[in-house]
Order: C-alpha cells, then sequence, then structure tokens
C-alpha cells in the first residue's frame, strides 16, 4: 500500500476536496464528513491501485532496481494473496463510496477502469502519465457530484 509514500493519497484527495469546494455554496466550506470520506476513499483506493499496478508489473518490476523490492516481486506475497487484499480493499473502497449520492457511487466506480486501464498504459503508449492524470483527477467529479447531485457536463 506503500503507506510510507503518501503524495499518492494526496493526490487522489485533493481533486475530490476541490471539487467539494467548488460546488459548495459561496462562503461555505465543504462538509467536514465528506472531506473525511474522501480522505479515506483516497488512502484505500490509492492502495488498490498500488496492488493492482503491482498485480499488473510484478515480471517488469522484478527487472527494475527501484521496484525489485515489491512484496509481489521479492516473494513476501502470492498473486492469491495481492488479489485478497485487493479484494479487501475494494470492498471498503465500495463501503465508503456507499455514503456519496448514487449519481457519485456511479462517477466513482466509473474511474475503476482508468485505474486498471493506467499499468497498461505503460506497455503501449509513451503518455501513460495521461491516465494516470485522469485517474488521479477523477476525483474533482466525485467531489462535485457528492455536493452537487449530479455534473453539470456542459459546463467541462
Amino acid at each position: 500500500m506503500r503507506i510510507d509514500r503518501p503524495i499518492g493519497s494526496w493526490l487522489l484527495f485533493w481533486p475530490c476536496a476541490w471539487g467539494a469546494g467548488l460546488a459548495t455554496d459561496p462562503g461555505c466550506w465543504p462538509d467536514l464528513w465528506l472531506l473525511a470520506l474522501f480522505g479515506a476513499g483516497a488512502f484505500i483506493m490509492r492502495g488498490a491501485g498500488c496492488t493492482i499496478n503491482d498485480m499488473w508489473d510484478r515480471d517488469i518490476d522484478a527487472k527494475v532496481e527501484r521496484t525489485k523490492t515489491r512484496p509481489l516481486v521479492n516473494g513476501e506475497l502470492t498473486q492469491a494473496d495481492a488479489l485478497a487484499l485487493l479484494a479487501v480493499q475494494l470492498g471498503v473502497g465500495c463501503f465508503i463510496l456507499q455514503n456519496l449520492n448514487w449519481y457519485s457511487v456511479v462517477v466513482g466506480a466509473s474511474s475503476l477502469g482508468l485505474v486498471v486501464m493506467y499499468p497498461l498504459a505503460k506497455r503501449v503508449t509513451y503518455w501513460p502519465q495521461l491516465v494516470l492524470g485522469m485517474t488521479f483527477n477523477w476525483g474533482a467529479l466525485i467531489g462535485w457530484s457528492a455536493i452537487q447531485g449530479d455534473i453539470n457536463w456542459s459546463a467541462c
């Protein structure tokens, strides 16, 4: 889950908070409970993203100095262990998401496609960061819809 490197969680949290802040009535602050949900969701889903990435890239990671000590590469975890961890992470993420309105649940769940695409994008394009950037910033849509109940696509 790379708890020792929290930047990924922050990169998921801030777009959610920013979207919620923009959607909140002028002069008001976003609901603190909602921000706490975004923080917990960012932490859990960043971990899920790392797990998916590590599962897809374990053979590549073994050849890269920076990544060859990851648990799937060095044998600390098996693929089955990683899959079980991923199931728990996604379950907790789903539980957190269920605290939002249904529109936001759908928007949040739709981000999983990008989460899965990122490790694959590294194999077929020189621009995987585009997919990663879209993944990280999807939270702005969730933050907005959590406050407004939908997304006014004409404003995008």
